[in-house]
């Protein structure tokens, strides 16, 4: 990946609510970029009690550091709205900082993801190939 910009991958994030009682929640985004455009799925705890986890939709964009996209949960979940995520995306491209709306809400944001460069994969790559596991035996238990 050429652009440390491009927000394919894994990320782990944060939202925070804006309201006088703070409430937050976690988030896992697997997102796609092609060219600038994003895509790709986010889940969440659910935090209305009806699932464990919530799903949702990603679509947007990205130009330079700068990151849109709406999260649009499954209409087949307990909520069906989308919210409206705007950010900035760090130097290294290791992290995504900014704000979601919807319907009068906001709040802040944060997700992070790990990078590695093709070395470190590389190096990797060479240890996990030395590591070999002998059994003479089935393991009791």
């Amino acid at each position: 990946m050429d652009d440390p910009h491009d927000v394919s991958g894994v990320w782990y994030g944060r939202y925070f609510a804006g309201s006088a009682e703070v409430e937050e929640n976690s988030f896992i985004a697997h997102l796609e970029e092609l060219v600038g455009e994003v895509s790709g799925t986010i889940t969440e705890p659910d935090t209305t009690g009806q699932d464990e986890v919530r799903r949702a939709f990603v679509d947007g964009s990205r130009m330079a550091s700068q990151l849109k996209f709406t999260k649009q949960y499954d209409p087949a979940g307990a909520l069906a709205h989308s919210v409206a995520y705007a950010g900035t995306i760090s130097g290294d491209g290791t992290e995504v900082t900014g704000e979601w709306r919807f319907s009068g809400y906001h709040g802040s944001f944060v997700m992070n993801r790990e990078k590695f460069t093709a070395d470190e994969l590389d190096e990797q790559a060479a240890v996990d190939e030395d590591i070999v596991i002998v059994m003479d035996e089935p393991l009791e238990r």
